[in-house]
């Protein structure tokens, strides 16, 4: 499959790739999930404009939400996964389960849950995944009601619905290494001459030309841009270490600046997560200053330090806590945080680090990593750079993976030298 900078898929063509993704998921990874968390049957209920955020998953491409209420019931039998469906549409691969003239939808529901007798039954409740807590109240309580004795079958499906979103096919994650590919041809467009003038262009103004080209391209970011600007002589840290917020959102660029730029996009029903940074050069230079270069060389062993970290089996926080001490044992003054990126951009799957709490995430922060799952391996390190004073900079960086048979590699290539402008 292709996918790139100069003929991204038409629509159609995605969402018969998605529809295929879908079936192959039901098919061959449901069954294996729902055994995992010990679940039989997995209820999915939303309403129009509240939906739980699995039911988007498991709709097909020309849905873009539920209708009125939708209800999916996914049951795990001898021989694989069926999926019911009971709404006033038929949904492409589930089987319809709801006679709408003799019935109401939720007396349907129970009349089929009588006939499959689970054992568990899955919802969607979490107090840790946001993503995992999509019932709402009012469909709770309904369900509840209509299921009378089975509803002490009800069991929170965290772990299940935490393995949908996360685990990725070998066609999802090509996909992912041309989205995250197209990403980078974007930043290294919009951090050239043709975009940036010194002296008269803005770090917002690359900000919203990058928008412009997502939107251009046929993709959608999933969050406004940003372009951060470090400057020599105006430092983001003061003498002892302490952010002082720098150069504001606004700042014209000049050469001799640092750029940064936090870009995400969507498509297909993947998300990316990337950062990366540019050098403007001044006249008569044709390379970064060597401590900037040297810098984003520290930040480079920042993430073979972290990706080293990440062994399926260990929680986000066990990674977080290795990656911190071995870099910590060679010299390097840095931070993790890194997240699942899939179907969401802060996706489903364990939490490694938060900007503002490196000692550990309790809760997010305490779930295994498992194989064929996608992150975006973010972190930074403070070095100080010599040419510009001794000048503490900040060197961020962002960069999608993925696991799988145990091993990490990169979306797309990373990072190695700055893009000069």
């Amino acid at each position: 499959m292709t996918f790139t900078r100069e003929m991204p898929l038409p629509l159609r063509e995605q969402a018969a790739i998605q529809d295929r993704w879908l079936e192959v998921r039901l098919n061959d990874l449901l069954p294996a999930l729902m055994d995992r968390a010990g679940i039989d049957l997995w209820l999915v209920v939303g309403r129009e404009y509240n939906e739980d955020p699995i039911l988007a998953t498991l709709l097909p491409a020309e849905w873009l939400s539920a209708r009125r209420r939708t209800v999916i019931a996914l049951q795990r039998n001898a021989s694989g996964v069926q999926g019911y469906c009971l709404a006033r549409y038929p949904i492409g691969p589930y089987t319809p389960a709801w006679r709408a003239d003799e019935e109401s939808q939720y007396a349907a529901l129970r009349r089929l849950v009588d006939e499959l007798a689970p054992t568990r039954i899955g919802i969607n409740v979490s107090e840790t995944f946001a993503l995992a807590d999509g019932l709402s109240h009012t469909e709770h309580r309904l369900l509840v009601a209509a299921l009378g004795p089975f509803a002490a079958r009800l069991v929170p499906a965290e772990a299940l619905a935490i393995g949908w979103l996360e685990t990725r096919l070998p066609a999802e994650i090509t996909a992912a290494h041309a989205l995250n590919r197209l990403a980078h041809e974007v930043i290294a467009e919009a951090f050239s001459a043709s975009v940036i003038t010194a002296r008269t262009t803005s770090a917002t103004d690359v900000a919203w030309w990058i928008r412009q080209r997502f939107h251009d391209l046929g993709v959608q970011p999933w969050f406004q841009p940003t372009v951060m600007v470090q400057r020599g002589g105006i430092a983001l840290y003061d003498d002892k270490g302490r952010a002082t917020g720098g150069l504001p959102e606004d700042t014209v660029i000049e050469t001799g600046d640092l750029l940064h730029c936090d870009v995400g996009l969507m498509s297909m029903g993947l998300h990316t997560d990337t950062q990366r940074n540019a050098y403007v050069l001044r006249a008569g230079e044709s390379k970064p200053p060597a401590g900037l270069s040297r810098a984003l060389t520290v930040g480079n062993h920042m993430q073979d330090i972290t990706a080293g970290a990440f062994v399926p089996g260990r929680t986000g926080n066990t990674i977080l806590r290795a990656a911190k001490e071995a870099a910590a044992a060679a010299g390097i003054d840095g931070d993790v945080y890194s997240h699942p990126v899939g179907y969401h951009g802060h996706a489903a799957g364990p939490t490694i680090g938060m900007w503002d709490e490196q000692g550990g995430v309790a809760g997010a922060g305490d779930y295994p990593l498992y194989d064929d799952t996608i992150y975006a391996l973010e972190l930074c390190v403070r070095t100080a750079v010599p040419d510009w004073d001794g000048q503490l900079v900040r060197m961020a960086l962002e960069q999608g993976i993925v696991v799988s048979g145990g091993r990490v590699s990169y979306l797309d290539e990373r990072q190695t030298e700055l893009i000069l402008v």
